[in-house]
């Protein structure tokens, strides 16, 4: 299982010469001894140069302890926050600052995330210039081969363009390690040119997703990064690709996009997309992986979702830092009888997973020896406050994560049953692209095309995906009909669908929500907000940026 990871670890660690800090510090460095003139001499010096980005992507695509591409895609939105609670979380206020839309051109958040894509994108320029360069007999490889990991090289590389494009608008584009050194900034619409040309070169050319592929970009994955590019395309760049979103998306849901070994489907129920073997889930399409039992590469999301003792709660060694939890009001937009509500989220008294009978989880802060209580409110309940806000809170304040499932690494009792230890335990894949999202993308463009409203395909291509979170009993009364499936309608479901998984943001400016709307702690904020600036540490290294209208 996802034995790639085994060759990146087991391999010489690699840092290649010249990558980037942010775009704009492109000079060459050489931080060892083995540069990439003594590399590249068999195939699996090939194979560790080209998976190097996706070990990286670690530190940005996902919820992890540096500040990527996650944390202002989702803190900045309606459903996640990431309140000061007792002396934590303070943080100089920049978390405070994502949900208020009040964050700073020189703010650390920004500017790491901008650092860690365009590092990320060096990762991938510099193994795809010395492919492109070197013999097929020193590499050890063969002509398909080689074909293949530069195409997927470079669908990856347009994967973090796509984010830097999202986040950003105008963005340089670079495509060889240090030249130019000091790039300028492009405008979103020819960032989005270069994107979609990307991708379409090469989607052919790169291999299908299959068991070997997981964790990596493959066709399906470049047909879900069209599928996002067309969705967003009239935000983007001013026209709508209403039709190019649904034919990408098609390609997918039919089958023929990419996939081996069989026509990708919705998984039956809505564990196996997030549990410990989501490897083997039915409808992921790209994923960053992780091999926790044979390679001790573990997730690292567990920091910003965990309170500092969930391992009692979970069975397992993983802790956080009690930090993200979810906007109060949220947990009440699921009904009862819907299953992703508990299975998702975390709220009320907790139970510790233990042999024999199970016992209360204790808490070590606010509420040193007494038992966690995930209220959903931040406050100072324990001085009985009625003050809800960004500053507010206490270690048990906020309903929290539980989408995601790392298994249990001791045998424990669950609702008085059980639980044997699981073999997979902590080798949980967080998925980026899932089949489940590109029925959601399908059914808006469909929507969109037809003034706003669902027809019966539409309707078809949510309830698909929505029954799976209600009993068969529950669902008769809660199946979607053209009536009831608006516009504002789809946006809710797909924040109940999608929470966590890093696309609040772009739905909430897609809808025209993102800067209008009140929530919670956040009132409306200026237009210009839609976009992040770019980064002024960034600016002052590279006088060739310009800055988003609007910021200093």
């Amino acid at each position: 299982m996802k034995n790639y990871k085994k060759i990146i670890l087991a391999s010489v660690f690699i840092v290649f010469v010249g990558l980037i800090n942010g775009c704009t510090k492109l000079d060459e460095t050489v931080y060892s001894e083995l540069v990439s003139n003594n590399f590249y001499n068999n195939k699996n010096e090939v194979l560790s140069a080209v998976l190097r980005p996706y070990t990286h992507a670690n530190a940005w695509v996902t919820p992890s302890g540096q500040d990527g591409w996650w944390r202002p895609a989702e803190l900045s939105g309606d459903q996640l926050a990431w309140p000061t609670k007792g002396r934590h979380g303070e943080d100089g206020g920049k978390w405070k600052r994502l949900h208020y839309h009040t964050w700073l051109s020189d703010d650390g958040p920004l500017n790491n995330a901008w650092s860690l894509m365009y590092w990320g994108m060096g990762l991938c320029n510099d193994p795809i210039e010395n492919l492109e360069k070197r013999s097929l007999a020193q590499m050890g490889i063969t002509q398909a081969e080689k074909d293949a990991y530069i195409a997927e090289l470079k669908l990856f590389r347009a994967f973090h363009y796509l984010k830097l494009m999202d986040l950003f608008g105008n963005i340089p584009v670079v495509t060889q390690v240090g030249i130019p050194a000091k790039p300028a900034t492009l405008p979103r619409t020819q960032v989005f040119a270069f994107i979609e040309k990307e991708i379409k070169e090469n989607i052919d050319k790169a291999p299908k997703l299959s068991r070997n592929m997981i964790g990596r970009m493959s066709q399906a994955g470049a047909y879900a990064m069209l599928v996002e590019l067309y969705l967003n395309a009239e935000v983007w760049t001013g026209t709508a690709r209403w039709d190019d979103c649904i034919a990408a998306a098609n390609k997918l849901i039919a089958g023929d996009g990419g996939a081996q070994n069989g026509t990708m489907q919705l998984d039956p129920n809505i564990v196996d997309q997030f549990k410990s073997s989501n490897d083997l889930s039915k409808e992921v399409i790209f994923s960053i992986a992780y091999e926790f039992q044979k390679a001790s590469f573990q997730p690292s999301w567990t920091g910003e979702f965990y309170h500092f003792q969930q391992d009692q709660i979970y069975g397992g060694s993983r802790n956080g830092n009690d930090g993200v939890v979810v906007v109060p009001g949220v947990f009440t937009n699921y009904e009862d009888a819907d299953l992703r509500k508990r299975g998702w989220l975390l709220e009320g008294p907790m139970v510790r997973f233990d042999n024999g009978q199970p016992a209360i989880a204790k808490g070590g802060n606010e509420y040193d020896g007494q038992q966690i209580v995930f209220v959903d409110n931040i406050r100072k309940n324990k001085a009985g406050s009625t003050v809800s806000n960004m500053s507010e809170g206490e270690e048990n304040s906020g309903v929290r994560f539980n989408k995601y499932k790392l298994g249990n690494q001791v045998a424990g009792v669950v609702n008085g049953v059980a639980v044997p230890i699981d073999p997979n335990y902590n080798n949980t894949d967080w998925n980026i692209y899932r089949l489940t999202w590109v029925y959601f993308a399908k059914a808006e463009a469909i929507m969109r095309k037809n003034g706003g409203v669902a027809t019966a395909e539409a309707v078809q291509l949510i309830n698909d995906c929505k029954k799976r979170a209600f009993t068969a009993a529950d669902w008769v009364t809660r199946a979607y009909t053209p009536g009831t499936l608006t516009l504002n309608e789809l946006l809710s479901e797909r924040g109940r669908e999608f929470i966590f998984e890093g696309f609040r943001r772009n739905d909430l400016i897609r809808f025209g929500k993102f800067t209008t709307e009140s929530w919670w702690d956040h009132t409306p904020s200026a237009a210009f907000r839609n976009l992040f600036p770019i980064p002024q540490v960034q600016r002052t290294l590279n006088e060739n940026l310009a800055q988003n209208p609007g910021y200093n």
